[in-house]
């Protein structure tokens, strides 16, 4: 049985507290990134593809940002500009255009 274990709305995270069937104690970490889906969505709808130096291209769930730092991706500035040009991470990206 899972336990509420502490929820930010900021961040949409939320903690679950529970035990698994081999007795292990386990704090579970879900986000809700719909809200920075719909986000970045807009953002790249309304801008012009067009960008420079310091505009924002793009918006990571805390929860993806760790899971491309595990991975080495999010230190390795090429690595991240691959990724984030890769159309199936489209979904984080706030302007069109190629990095």
């Amino acid at each position: 049985m899972k336990r509420l274990f502490s929820q930010d709305a900021a961040t949409g995270i939320t903690k679950y507290w529970h035990v698994t069937g081999k007795g292990e104690y386990v704090v579970e970490t879900v986000q809700d990134s719909q809200h920075i889906a719909e986000s970045n969505k807009r953002a790249y709808n309304e801008t012009d593809g067009k960008f420079g130096d310091m505009a924002r291209v793009a918006s990571i769930p805390i929860s993806v940002y760790y899971q491309l730092k595990s991975q080495g991706i999010a230190d390795d500035p090429k690595r991240l500009k691959k990724w984030l040009n890769d159309r199936d991470n489209r979904v984080f990206r706030t302007r069109a255009g190629t990095l």
